[in-house]
């Protein structure tokens, strides 16, 4: 079965729906309007970009190139997790966190799929490695970006009582514990909630448009359980390595809480 090709006519009335959602915001005074406007074109031409991108890309698989945007990629990415938090880190400090973390699980995790599990020759066919980085490195961003958040704001709102503790002799890994343990458990809820309601409550984008594509459901489940086990590993070694990288830049070695290192986004 021939996918149905989409018009411009079908995508106006779907982009009628958020106009009609903003409009709905701006009645309720919930300030959502603009951002989510905003959003909206800046997907549009983001995608349109990337779609003559990925052409481009598919036709010469050369290595250098996709390197290159998985590298663009990784600094977005990036960019993006450091400015949603509420308290950012001063300097490009928050940047660079962002980027590791997400570079040694997504990267690391998109690799050892490509060679030992799909095993696609060569590796790095940009048919397969750049979807496959693309929702690794978005999920995991996610994650990244809810569990820093709620750490520097845990932090900065708890801040007497991680310092008592410091004060009575423990250390900033048994003062900031609690607070540590409960960060990663909400980087890691959205993918979880996902693997539960994956199936029944919601059939998972990537099965979706392999089914829509052409492709034998049972294949396209298999290859859904792969990812969505893939993007969990990817979140979770993402936000562990997030969070103690934060941690430790906001304690010294002198086991003190630095709270001069976060500024209040406004």
């Amino acid at each position: 079965m021939d996918v149905i090709s989409l018009s411009v006519f079908d995508l106006s009335v779907a982009a009628s729906l958020l106009i009609l959602l903003s409009v709905a915001s701006l009645l309720m005074n919930l300030g959502l309007e603009k951002r989510m406007l905003l959003g909206g074109i800046r997907m549009i031409l983001q995608l349109l970009l990337i779609g003559q991108v990925l052409r481009f890309l598919f036709a010469n698989t050369n290595p250098l190139l996709i390197a290159c945007m998985s590298l663009v990629m990784l600094s977005v990415a990036a960019r993006e997790v450091s400015v949603r938090q509420k308290r950012q880190l001063r300097g490009f400090s928050g940047y660079w966190i962002g980027t590791v973390s997400m570079f040694v699980s997504s990267f690391s995790i998109t690799f050892l799929a490509l060679t030992v599990m799909i095993q696609v020759h060569p590796w790095y066919t940009p048919q397969y490695a750049i979807p496959l980085l693309g929702m690794v490195l978005g999920n995991t961003m996610t994650g990244v970006a809810l569990a820093s958040d709620r750490l520097t704001t845990q932090l900065y709102e708890q801040r007497g009582m991680v310092e008592q503790r410091l004060l009575l002799g423990q250390t900033w890994r048994e003062a900031s514990s609690d607070i540590r343990k409960d960060c990663m458990r909400t980087g890691m809820v959205p993918i979880i909630n996902s693997m539960a309601a994956a199936g029944i409550v919601s059939l998972p984008g990537m099965m979706t448009g392999q089914i829509l594509g052409g492709t034998p459901p049972v294949e396209a489940v298999k290859y859904q359980i792969l990812i969505m086990f893939l993007i969990a590993a990817g979140t979770g070694f993402g936000v562990i390595c997030s969070i103690w990288m934060t941690s430790r830049h906001l304690f010294d070695s002198r086991h003190r809480l630095c709270l001069d290192q976060l500024i209040l986004r406004r």
